[in-house]
């Protein structure tokens, strides 16, 4: 039976995988057993997704990301060139911390930048944007920019990727898109 994703020559891919069709795996990279990848992923080259890992479609890993046991990306996420997930809170070389993984959820369409770095235990709100560099110690509402270590909240972003500026009403309107949104209670959502 022919396989409907793309391995490269290079990579490895242990047993009990799930791997979704039209996904590619790129050189070098390692998916370790019982991990799930989506359908139509792309991981680039020098990607490791260890066990129990969960990747939702359409999810896009750029070179050098290491995704560790606990994190869970729904669809559309972008995780950025050499960007940082971790597992463990206080990891000790001579300390098994094995039962103490903590889980990270990164909701639907966010991106996350080029060499950031996500303390385990956090949730990234649907289509956050988190921007090159920053580290990021606590929960991220939806739609929200962070910038900077620690990271910081700086604005808000459409769907698009496109920074919103919200008027007097708390109405912003995406550029790109013409997708409409309100903020109401420092909650961002799209009406439109």
């Amino acid at each position: 039976m022919e396989k409907d994703f793309f391995v490269h020559e290079s990579a490895y891919v242990d047993d009990g995988c799930t791997i979704g069709k039209g996904t590619k795996i790129w050189h070098f990279s390692h998916i370790m057993p019982n991990c799930v990848l989506g359908e139509n992923c792309n991981l680039g080259q020098n990607v490791v997704v260890s066990p129990k890992v969960v990747l939702g479609n359409n999810v896009r890993v750029q070179n050098n990301v290491s995704i560790y046991e606990g994190v869970i990306c729904e669809d559309d996420v972008f995780l950025g060139p050499s960007m940082v997930l971790t597992n463990v809170i206080n990891p000790r070389s001579a300390v098994s911390r094995k039962d103490e993984y903590k889980t990270t959820l990164i909701k639907k369409g966010a991106s996350v930048g080029a060499n950031v770095t996500i303390v385990c235990g956090n949730t990234l709100g649907t289509f956050c944007f988190i921007g090159a560099g920053a580290v990021v110690t606590k929960d991220v509402p939806d739609y929200a920019l962070i910038v900077g270590n620690p990271g910081r909240q700086t604005g808000w972003m459409s769907e698009f990727g496109h920074k919103l500026k919200f008027n007097s009403d708390n109405f912003a309107t995406c550029l790109e898109s013409g997708q409409e949104y309100t903020l109401e209670n420092n909650i961002v959502k799209r009406i439109k």
